[in-house]
């Protein structure tokens, strides 16, 4: 079967909906559906028929985000602080990030997956996020059926006691988010307390490349003092938030005086409080949002950290 050039355009999303998920990183995903198109072209080029073009494309990317994620291993390993995966906006204009937004797309589902190795978190994703069944998930990892079986359901153990849990709530959780958000734009402590679940955890992913916390702030009362100090050294050096929505879920892009991006700040609410906030600080990972600004230099005294 030909495949034209429309149809392979309309493979992207796909493509990159699973290496997304499998990389968390917007630019890698990117780099894996680059590859794949080539193949595709390469494949097509050779006359070679392609009976199932979704079939191949989900094949090529699954495995070429495996070979990433195993070369990235010990980069990962040895990360400095919390990894948090890098912010893909709502409102994202490229085609190929034209994706359905759900819960397996939180910042909060995807760190959790760092628990997992390539090849469970390949079979994971493929079984409970795309639904393929087994016989095509297998031919796509190269295992047999009774293997990725027993893969699927090791992953999902494994993960089960830190994945995110979502009640469908949309209108409490929009309220309480913009409830937290204004309590955090008024660096009022007591209602940030208030909106915030008592065993909330707050990670800053600085990579080493951007100053911030490098182990987890755990608790309601610690995690508003640190935040409305955050708010309050921010406005000393003209730092603005912006609400907007990244991943599915709400967030605060933070610019500094010149507009370059600082960091964004995500958002995760379950059980009708906020469970849990990220700060993603590293500049590796916030490129493909525009210019990005040097936290470092405009903090100069070292004396903050986010």
């Amino acid at each position: 079967m030909s495949v034209t050039g429309e149809a392979q355009n309309a493979l992207r999303p796909l493509m990159f909906s699973i290496a997304y998920r499998m990389l968390g990183s917007v630019v890698e995903a990117e780099d894996v559906v680059q590859d794949a198109y080539v193949r595709l072209q390469e494949r097509q080029a050779a006359g070679t028929a392609i009976d199932n073009p979704d079939a191949f494309a989900a094949t090529v990317a699954t495995r070429l985000a495996i070979d990433t994620l195993r070369s990235a291993r010990h980069t990962r390993e040895v990360y400095v602080g919390p990894w948090m995966p890098e912010p893909l906006p709502d409102a994202d204009t490229d085609p190929a990030h034209r994706i359905e937004r759900d819960e397996t797309l939180s910042f909060a589902f995807l760190a959790v997956l760092e628990r997992l190795g390539p090849v469970e978190r390949a079979v994971f994703l493929l079984r409970e996020v795309f639904a393929y069944d087994y016989p095509t998930i297998a031919a796509i990892v190269e295992r047999d059926e009774a293997a990725c079986r027993q893969i699927f359901h090791r992953a999902k153990a494994r993960i089960a006691d830190g994945r995110p849990r979502f009640d469908g709530a949309s209108d409490r959780d929009a309220a309480l988010t913009e409830a937290f958000f204004a309590a955090l734009e008024a660096g009022d402590v007591e209602g940030l307390i208030g909106v915030l679940a008592e065993d909330v955890v707050f990670y800053g992913d600085g990579g080493g490349r951007a100053p911030a916390i490098r182990q987890p702030l755990h608790g309601a009362v610690a995690v508003a003092r640190f935040l409305a100090g955050l708010v309050r050294r921010g406005e000393s050096l003209g730092v603005r938030l912006d609400r907007t929505n990244v991943n599915g879920g709400a967030a605060l892009r933070i610019t500094g005086p010149d507009g370059a991006i600082l960091s964004m700040l995500m958002v995760h609410v379950e059980g009708g409080a906020v469970h849990t906030v990220a700060n993603q600080l590293n500049p590796d990972k916030l490129g493909h949002l525009g210019t990005v600004g040097d936290l470092t230099a405009l903090l100069e005294s070292g004396g903050a950290r986010a």
